[in-house]
């Protein structure tokens, strides 16, 4: 059999909700010029990751992957936890 090894997307960005049972909300913030005026404008999107460990709070850095669909709204899964949140 041939191995066929694909490239999944990954995205970095901030954990802004963990209340539900393994799943955080992440926000992914990218910053694009616009088309004609040629302003940097801050694009954002949030994503519903699984976290199976429950290991990520809210304010945390996290990397996710695409997978495979996992519920309606949840096809990411958290792979790293890259910074915690700091606590004031």
């Amino acid at each position: 059999m041939s191995e066929t090894t694909s490239i999944k997307r990954t995205l970095i960005g901030r954990v802004v909700s963990d209340k539900m049972e393994k799943t955080v909300t992440v926000l992914i913030e990218r910053r694009v010029k616009h088309p004609v005026y040629g302003k940097i404008v801050t694009k954002s999107k949030k994503y519903h990751a699984h976290n199976e460990n429950n290991e990520a709070k809210t304010g945390d850095l996290v990397e996710i992957e695409e997978t495979r669909p996992i519920s309606r709204s949840k096809a990411w899964r958290v792979t790293k936890l890259l910074e915690k949140a700091t606590v004031i």
